[in-house]
């Protein structure tokens, strides 16, 4: 007996973000031991028939010390000055039973690039608040190939910071 698993459709429609039900984050080694972790606050994200696309202001990302929140908004990292936003915008949606693949384009510091991210899909439920839709994303990309260089080495080798950042979105939409 063989089991063909066939790719289903993505809600069509527009379904807009539920903010208080969804994050944003990332996650990077630092120091070589540790899994450093934060978010970014007031992120938008919308999925418009079959395309997703998300936006945030880079002055809004989450860490639990001003000082190093200053350095990530220095022109070592994110150059907030010059480039106050990050943003998303899938080139295509696959699904396959509750597994999702997106592919889109990534753009921090100015820097676009392909990304890859997967996932699972719930849904759509009928609730209290109407029709809901939940998205569980996750890519791993190079910091560095968005111009994001800046490390500083260890006094016994290896560097402070992994060039490999895990993102993640959990992203809870209504219809609209």
């Amino acid at each position: 007996m063989s089991t063909t698993i066939t790719e289903q459709a993505i809600p069509t429609g527009t379904w807009a973000l539920d903010k208080t039900h969804s994050s944003v984050g990332y996650a990077v080694r630092h120091s070589g031991v540790s899994l450093f972790k934060g978010g970014v606050e007031g992120f938008e994200a919308e999925l418009v028939d079959g395309t997703l696309r998300g936006s945030a202001d880079v002055s809004r990302i989450t860490v639990n010390d001003e000082n190093l929140q200053a350095h990530l908004l220095s022109p070592d990292f994110f150059d907030v000055q010059r480039t106050p936003r990050v943003s998303f915008g899938s080139t295509s949606i696959r699904r396959v039973g509750d597994e999702l693949t997106v592919d889109g384009e990534l753009e921090i510091r100015g820097a676009k690039q392909p990304v890859t991210l997967t996932g699972t899909i719930a849904g759509p439920v009928q609730g209290p608040a109407g029709e809901k839709l939940g998205i569980t994303l996750e890519a791993v990309i190079d910091r560095t190939s968005f111009g994001i260089t800046w490390n500083m080495e260890l006094p016994g080798g290896g560097f402070i910071l992994d060039n490999e950042v895990t993102l993640t979105a959990n992203l809870e939409l209504a219809r609209a």
